[in-house]
């Protein structure tokens, strides 16, 4: 699954820079993930750098966005052949 920023957000500014395929913008009121970009930093560390920062714990699992790890790998693997 990708991930989701809830409207507790906080808008603390923590979470973007920490995130590697750069999903984290900011949105009309709050931080939003874009969910094609959004691989809950497989490949990239072990757990979602974003929610590990996050001093409101307002970042969870998109309901709307099922993926397996397989899923997010192959993900991954093509944002980094588009840089």
């Amino acid at each position: 699954m990708a991930l989701i920023i809830t409207d507790e957000c906080i808008n603390c500014d923590v979470c973007e820079p920490e995130c590697p395929n750069s999903a984290i913008s900011q949105g009309e009121e709050i931080y939003v993930i874009d969910p094609k970009k959004c691989t809950e930093c497989v490949g990239h560390y072990d757990i979602p750098q974003c929610v590990e920062v996050c001093p409101v714990d307002c970042i969870i699992l998109n309901p709307d966005v099922v993926e397996n790890k397989e899923q997010l790998r192959a993900k991954y693997e093509s944002l980094i052949a588009k840089k």
